[in-house]
């Protein structure tokens, strides 16, 4: 390999070019910049282009084509405007920009191409989930969602991981922030699992036992009781919410404390159910 790409910015020259344009482009995003020594424009650009390339040493390539003194790839690229910019992967280009650009555009062209900060979390996550481990899933997920919120993968996982653990509703909300253009199968399969969670709370039983809470607001227990339907139909935040009403009633009804807390305990980490209603319980206790 030549040693100008190990340190990843290269002149290009017809010597190296299959060997970059062609060979790297299928390991790396090579990104070609075409400039002159007559060009303004292109001296604004390239210390842009060079600094992103220093924050991606293992995943991009800046690949820089002086066409004054390297017209025949200029040509090969049918080059008419400087500066201008091509991503090149696999071999072909797939995105690219002519004229002056600011950072942040660039950036953000750049962004599809380029590993982001949330990739780590949502990897591991979805490792966690083929081994149906969305306890384990949760935070990594909510990780990645935090650190892209536009990352439509790290949204849908974060939504699957929130139905599978019990947070019904706030799934639903979020579900809900998802544009029309971005409502794919899995929008549509994520839909499906929230309207079979609200189905199972909706059973002859669960409406039984909901209605003889409605007719006995003061049984305790029948309270308790549906919360735990609720649990195990997916309806987490239900349940906690009906079994904090149990315990403000009376702290020391039957297993209800014992039952919230088994219930606040076997939450994800970093689900804010469980560190909402941990503060609600210990308030209650101390």
């Amino acid at each position: 390999m030549d040693n100008l790409v190990a340190n990843n910015i290269v002149d290009i020259t017809l010597e190296n070019f299959q060997q970059v344009i062609l060979q790297e482009s299928r390991e790396k995003m090579v990104l070609v910049d075409f400039w002159a020594e007559w060009c303004e424009p292109c001296k604004d650009l390239m210390p842009i282009l060079e600094k992103i390339a220093g924050e991606y040493p293992d995943s991009m390539i800046l690949a820089k084509v002086d066409c004054e003194q390297q017209q025949e790839v200029a040509a090969q690229f049918g080059i008419r405007n400087l500066p201008t910019v091509m991503v090149v992967k696999d071999g072909q280009p797939v995105d690219g920009f002519a004229g002056a650009q600011t950072e942040t555009q660039i950036r953000e062209m750049l962004a599809k191409y380029l590993p982001q900060p949330e990739d780590e979390y949502l990897e591991k996550a979805m490792q966690a989930i083929s081994q149906g481990d969305y306890q384990g899933a949760f935070p990594l997920a909510k990780q990645a969602f935090e650190l892209g919120e536009d990352n439509l993968e790290a949204k849908l996982l974060y939504i699957d991981c929130m139905i599978e653990t019990g947070s019904i509703n706030q799934a639903k909300e979020l579900l809900a922030t998802i544009k029309m253009v971005e409502q794919d199968n899995r929008f549509h399969a994520l839909n499906s699992k929230i309207e079979l969670a609200e189905q199972a709370s909706q059973s002859p039983e669960m409406q039984k036992l909901k209605e003889a809470v409605e007719q006995n607001p003061n049984d305790l227990q029948l309270k308790v009781d549906l919360a735990v339907q609720l649990q195990q139909a997916h309806k987490a935040d239900e349940a906690l919410e009906l079994l904090y009403q149990v315990l403000l009633e009376d702290l020391n009804f039957g297993d209800a404390k014992k039952i919230m807390l088994d219930m606040i305990n076997a939450l994800a980490d970093g689900d804010a159910l469980k560190s909402s209603y941990r503060r609600k319980v210990y308030s209650l206790l101390y």
